[in-house]
């Protein structure tokens, strides 16, 4: 088993892999700050043996330089956190779409969500261990029980604001109805199974973003559907079909903030400092065509 490497045997180890640094003090400095493991999620693309996966011996192409890297590194937290803020809009609308298309279709029934006549059974059979257990012990839903002491569920409009992505989309995959599957969809412009398609992409994205995840270079295992959000072959499994499907799905809701978002990423690729960054930037996710 491999030991741990002190700072000054992690700038050993880099040099011996090819790699030039301009300032030693300030890469130590970054290396104590996201770390030596994280780093090498971003030096891959530099390697001589890219894009092999297997068998790879981590010697850099000559000129490699840590900050390179290092701009490879910034570059993907800061699309990370634009994603981020885009997809926290999408993921309020879409909750909000479900909430007032259901509750107004089924008004009879406020707890729709845990209704055997609306919901499959089998999100029912899990609802209280995998969803509602997670936000009893949240405020307003701990001051609704206590209000109404005899309700097992508050109201959709509670409850499912409290439930996470992941949930929102298992909630509208089990809505029996696909009448009202298809009403939800339509308001993105999608057939249902399009917008299954982009919900589960959304959610993928949403918690790779979430955990800090290398995004730039993310693969999605099934390939996101081309029509309506323009994808071309290309880019059904990669991070340019990611954001694309963000773009169209938040200019659903808003043009300026899909202008907004563009403008953004542009950005953000503009300001990369080293060009050799910029082109591994511009290879692998195919932003910038």
């Amino acid at each position: 088993m491999k030991k741990a490497l002190n700072i000054d045997q992690q700038i050993a180890k880099l040099k011996s892999h090819g790699m030039e640094f301009d300032n030693e003090e300030k890469a130590k400095e970054i290396l104590l700050d996201i770390g030596y493991y994280r780093l090498g999620f971003y030096s891959f693309p530099f390697e001589t043996t890219f894009p092999r996966i297997n068998n790879r011996d981590h010697k850099l192409k000559k000129g490699t330089t840590f900050k390179s890297v290092y701009d490879l590194y910034e570059f993907d937290t800061k699309l990370r956190r634009i994603l981020l803020n885009a997809l926290d809009r999408i993921e309020v609308n879409i909750r909000t779409q479900i909430i007032y298309t259901v509750s107004n279709y089924y008004t009879d029934s406020p707890t729709w969500f845990a209704n055997p006549d609306i919901m499959k059974s089998d999100f029912i059979s899990n609802f209280d261990i995998m969803v509602y257990k997670a936000m009893q012990d949240n405020p307003i839903i701990k001051r609704h029980h206590q209000r109404y002491p005899d309700d097992k569920y508050p109201p959709a409009w509670k409850t499912i604001e409290f439930m996470t992505l992941g949930n929102i989309v298992s909630l509208y995959k089990s809505i029996k109805s696909e009448r009202l599957k298809y009403i939800i969809a339509q308001h993105y412009g999608c057939s249902t199974g399009v917008f299954i398609n982009y919900l589960d992409t959304i959610r993928v994205i949403r918690n790779r973003c979430a955990h800090g995840s290398c995004i730039y270079n993310i693969s999605i295992p099934i390939g996101i559907k081309a029509i309506p959000a323009n994808i071309d072959r290309d880019s059904r499994h990669n991070i340019n079909g990611v954001i694309a499907v963000i773009k169209y799905i938040l200019g659903t809701i808003s043009k300026n903030r899909k202008e907004d978002l563009n403008n953004e990423i542009i950005s953000t690729f503009k300001n990369i400092q080293s060009q050799e960054t910029k082109k591994i930037v511009a290879d692998c996710t195919k932003i910038i065509i």
